[in-house]
């Protein structure tokens, strides 16, 4: 071996040594810029001295946040979405900004706040390196629900296989196996379902409408061709399904709860239908309200309700009955009902990404099929 190729080589040597430093030193510089930004931002936290949520539910959850960060206390508004939603604007109209952070449905984000104009982006928020780790969240992906992918954070990721409904009594589930099955002329007027216009039924017609393997055509065959009886009264649509009235169910409620009680009825698993199954946030995404009174505790909570220790805490929680599941893949999920886990292998639509938000089409589409039923006296 030549001198001048040893020099070489050891020149080679020193130049991968010199960059395995640089890299490790730009990396431990990274870890501490984050960090020392975290440590600001908690203690301007603690001098505010309090966060305000306006929230679906999770109160419970903000019990754990109020250990971890004694300083900084969570004041809380619960209720409905579409009643928080129209009190937080009514609010903001009074000049008053008094809200930080708003927990619930992504519907009540696209339908009010972000057209009012009253969200700063979430996204810019997020900062603990487990928060921003996309393999540890359902899809390899941090879900944003708004066009922009910026303002509306989804954190739940519980599949939709609750609106369709059966009598125990005169269907075998097994029989059905995709949506195209409801086609089926045996099933002509023997389905009662909710009014497709109202948007509180979306979860099942937005599904429908924007499958590739169903679309507009199959929503036009099953809601305006197959003699569905139209209800608004869910009570009485979940008494007929279980007196034999009729067979199948779209968006009966309770069924659960009228299965305890032994009646003939129970849901069927649509998740293992051909055309896949959906997930979606229910009323599990998290958005920041622009004028924050209390930006810094806002920042605190966001990450640490996205955190594996916020998330865990989230799926303690019982929503009537039910413990839904966090869209992080990296805890455990012993507290979520089995209904409500993602099963690996299995194909999901995201319910809530912005490529399924447009609901106008859908609106459209079920209100003039109701207008030509009512036209023909049904």
């Amino acid at each position: 071996m030549s001198v001048l190729f040893t020099r070489m080589l050891s020149l080679v040597c020193l130049a991968a040594l010199a960059l395995l430093a640089d890299g490790a030193s730009r990396s431990a510089a990274a870890q501490d810029a984050w960090k020392a930004e975290w440590d600001r931002t908690v203690v301007a936290a603690e001098k505010e001295g309090k966060v305000v949520l306006y929230m679906r539910r999770y109160d419970a959850a903000l019990k754990d946040f109020a250990k971890r960060y004694p300083k900084i206390k969570p004041v809380i508004v619960t209720g409905e979405g579409s009643v928080l939603g129209a009190r937080i604007l009514s609010e903001r109209r009074a000049d008053k900004f008094l809200v930080d952070l708003y927990v619930g449905g992504p519907y009540t984000v696209a339908g009010m706040l972000l057209p009012a104009g009253a969200l700063d982006p979430i996204k810019d928020q997020l900062l603990l390196p487990e928060v921003l780790d996309t393999s540890a969240w359902v899809n390899n992906e941090l879900r944003y629900t708004d066009p922009e992918k910026k303002y509306n954070f989804a954190f739940l990721a519980s599949p939709g296989s609750d609106q369709v409904s059966y009598n125990t009594k005169l269907i075998d589930p097994k029989t059905i196996t995709s949506y195209q099955d409801f086609l089926d002329p045996k099933f002509k007027g023997k389905i009662v379902s909710l009014d497709p216009s109202q948007r509180f039924f979306g979860a099942l017609t937005q599904f429908i409408y924007y499958n590739p393997a169903l679309g507009e055509g199959f929503f036009r065959k099953l809601f305006g061709e197959q003699d569905i009886t139209y209800a608004r009264n869910n009570r009485q649509m979940t008494d007929w399904l279980a007196n034999g009235k009729f067979s199948i169910c779209f968006g009966c409620l309770a069924i659960e709860k009228a299965r305890q009680q032994g009646l003939p009825v129970d849901n069927i698993d649509t998740t293992l239908f051909k055309e896949g199954a959906s997930f979606q946030a229910a009323s599990g995404s998290i958005s920041l309200l622009n004028k924050a009174p209390n930006p810094n505790a806002a920042k605190v909570l966001i990450n640490w309700f996205l955190s594996r220790e916020g998330q865990i805490a989230v799926q303690k929680i019982s929503d009537a009955g039910e413990h839904l599941n966090s869209g992080r893949i990296d805890i455990p999920k012993d507290d979520v009902d089995e209904d409500n886990r993602l099963v690996p292998g299995r194909h999901y639509f995201d319910q809530n990404s912005p490529e399924w938000a447009n609901l106008e089409p859908i609106d459209k589409l079920a209100k003039e099929i109701m207008a030509n039923k009512q036209m023909q006296g049904e």
